[in-house]
């Protein structure tokens, strides 16, 4: 009989408390009832609770007569999880969408930007490669290696930039900036010309460059680059020499050369 009695009590207490939060003056009620450490401990471990497991706060609970068994189910509850144990992988990071591109910069080719601050796509004209009679090839990876002549009819581009001037250039998938070229155009006779050496693309071959001109470009964007030129690439006529398309199984007798003159 009397074991049923406290087995009654037992589930009555365990209800009771599992209905509110455990704290350390709770535990000291159950202590004062006379409940065994194993019913505490369970209770302890079954029930949500936030204890004061400071030095004063473990020193009032041994007062209040609660066991080393009692005490230690308290520290063990409000202390925190294993922080030893591995911490599940985060998921990378999204990358940052590129910028977005100024207005009007929305197709591939060279853009400068005119007197109103807008950004105009410089004319693309037809570029004649000619020297001796023979083709030169443009490869998607560079210049075959040996000498280029290109020809482009009339004396002057339409548009004129004035140094400092900036450029940008919008590129196809898969194109950087040094598949361009920067060539220095001569007047001669109604035509504007240039002459390159043998080499690579954009490095110079042993006895030099004629026209290439040199030019540093900066990210902006989705296959975009800034590229300014300052007042050392001198005053004249310049075009980009846009590459030939990787896919060409013959060498072109033409090709695209974005045009400006340059000014101070």
């Amino acid at each position: 009989m009397r074991k049923g009695f406290l087995a009654v009590l037992f589930l009555a207490a365990c209800s009771l408390l599992a209905a509110q939060a455990m704290n350390n003056d709770t535990v000291v009620k159950m202590i004062k009832a006379k409940l065994s450490d194993d019913v505490i401990v369970t209770t302890i471990n079954a029930s949500a609770g936030t204890y004061d497991t400071s030095a004063n706060g473990l020193i009032a609970l041994k007062q209040a007569g609660a066991s080393d068994k009692v005490i230690a189910a308290i520290v063990a509850k409000a202390s925190p999880a294993d922080s030893s144990s591995p911490a599940a992988p985060s998921a990378p990071a999204a990358a940052p969408p590129p910028p977005p591109l100024p207005p009007g910069v929305d197709d591939i080719g060279v853009y400068y930007q005119d007197s109103g601050g807008n950004w105009q796509m410089l004319p693309a004209e037809v570029v004649v490669f000619e020297s001796g009679g023979l083709m030169k090839h443009i490869a998607s990876a560079g210049l075959v290696k040996e000498n280029l002549n290109g020809v482009v009819g009339g004396q002057r581009s339409k548009v004129v930039v004035k140094t400092p001037a900036t450029l940008i250039l919008h590129l196809s998938q898969g194109r950087a900036p040094s598949d361009y070229r920067l060539f220095r155009l001569h007047v001669s006779g109604n035509n504007r010309q240039f002459e390159s050496e043998a080499g690579e693309l954009g490095h110079e071959s042993t006895s030099g460059v004629h026209d290439d001109v040199t030019f540093n470009s900066k990210e902006i964007g989705s296959s975009a680059y800034q590229i300014v030129l300052n007042n050392d690439v001198g005053e004249g006529e310049f075009g980009f020499l846009e590459p030939e398309d990787a896919s060409s199984k013959t060498p072109p007798s033409s090709g695209k050369i974005f045009t400006f003159a340059v000014v101070h």
